[in-house]
């Protein structure tokens, strides 16, 4: 006879299906809910449906807000001739920690997949190719990942994007910061040569 509760089950099972998660983790996680205190689990469950209410999609460059436009688009500061197109909100909070890039974003939520049936309808590029029409954009800065679907959806979008006289660059990729050369792979290195810069 297996020892079944239920209600547990069901909440690991829930945790189960978050990325990168798996059933011990799931476990630690259940239980972790079930010890804390009557507030801070209420606490938690807000945090969760508040997030799920109010979190949309910003009309201009689709990445998540609260409001209308999301406080990047809403800045004042922001150089609005670049805008860099990524393949979700993730990308955006990596590059916004550098604290270097200034101009605005554009979230694809995804790369052209065609093993898993997503084609270029399912992306948010007719939102871009519309803010590139209708506003004074000198850049676009292709960021979605280096792999095949992600360079697959750059090339994509660029070939679009030929019909504006705007310049369309490509993140330049190579050798991470503390990594060695005899671990990188042929295409790493090739972009790396590529993609140097004078001294």
């Amino acid at each position: 006879m297996s020892y079944v509760v239920a209600p547990l089950e069901r909440l690991i099972e829930q945790f189960e299906r978050l990325p990168g998660i798996g059933h011990k983790t799931a476990q630690r996680l259940a239980f972790f809910l079930l010890n804390l205190p009557d507030n801070s689990a209420d606490d938690f469950v807000d945090a969760i449906k508040d997030a799920r209410e109010k979190i949309r999609e910003c009309s201009l460059c689709c990445n998540i807000a609260e409001d209308e436009l999301c406080p990047i688009c809403r800045s004042v500061t922001r150089d609005t001739s670049t805008i860099c197109v990524v393949e979700d909100a993730r990308d955006v909070m990596a590059f916004e920690r550098t604290r270097e890039y200034k101009g605005l974003y554009h979230v694809l939520h995804g790369t052209i997949s065609p093993m898993d049936g997503i084609g270029p309808e399912q992306l948010r590029i007719k939102q871009l190719l519309r803010r590139v029409a209708d506003t004074e954009v000198n850049e676009i800065i292709m960021a979605t990942n280096p792999t095949v679907e992600g360079e697959a959806t750059a090339m994509y979008i660029a070939k679009l994007l030929a019909a504006f006289e705007i310049k369309v660059t490509r993140l330049a990729y190579g050798i991470p910061v503390g990594g060695d050369l005899e671990y990188a792979d042929e295409v790493t290195l090739r972009r790396s040569l590529e993609g140097r810069n004078v001294l």
